[in-house]
């Protein structure tokens, strides 16, 4: 696997590529404290700066956690497709009406009495650092290629991995 560092828009597109495309992360909060809250959250959105964008209620362990300390952690996992990302970064809680209603879905009932529920939060993560691992050729071929590579004794080329600088 070859490394690939990304900065700048570069990097914020594989943010956006991976947190979209993986969707579901599992939040880590109150990162000072052990063991740390984490939680499954689904990915609403990745705006031009790099920010990952949630819907949360405000009454929640994670959102009374980042009020306290805004440390967080994402780890997002594909194991079909052999794509990861973690990304560490600084949580803000918005009540912003006009926001909640550009992220909310009709899939977000389930959470939520609404658009117009006044429970529901937005949460943004802004990148401080993040790394990446992508095969770009997904779980069957990969292997395939390990495979290859233990006959052949070459190293086979699994796709890259990187820091991601935004």
């Amino acid at each position: 696997m070859s490394t690939k560092n990304l900065t700048n828009e570069d990097a914020k597109k594989k943010i956006k590529e991976l947190a979209e495309g993986i969707d579901f992360t599992m939040m880590a909060t109150n990162l000072k404290q052990q063991p740390f809250h984490v939680v499954p959250m689904s990915t609403k959105e990745v705006d031009d700066a790099g920010n990952i964008w949630f819907l949360s209620n405000k009454n929640s362990e994670h959102n009374k956690n980042i009020e306290r300390e805004n440390r967080t952690q994402l780890i997002y996992a594909d194991k079909g497709n052999f794509e990861f990302l973690s990304v560490y970064g600084r949580a803000t809680i918005s009540t912003d009406r006009n926001r909640i209603k550009e992220l909310y879905g009709s899939g977000d009932d389930a959470w939520f009495d609404g658009v117009d529920d006044p429970n529901i939060t937005a949460i943004k993560i802004q990148p401080d650092d993040a790394h990446y691992w992508d095969t770009k050729n997904g779980k069957v071929i990969s292997l395939l290629k390990m495979v290859g590579g233990a006959i052949t004794g070459n190293e086979p080329d699994l796709g890259e991995h990187g820091d991601l600088k935004v």
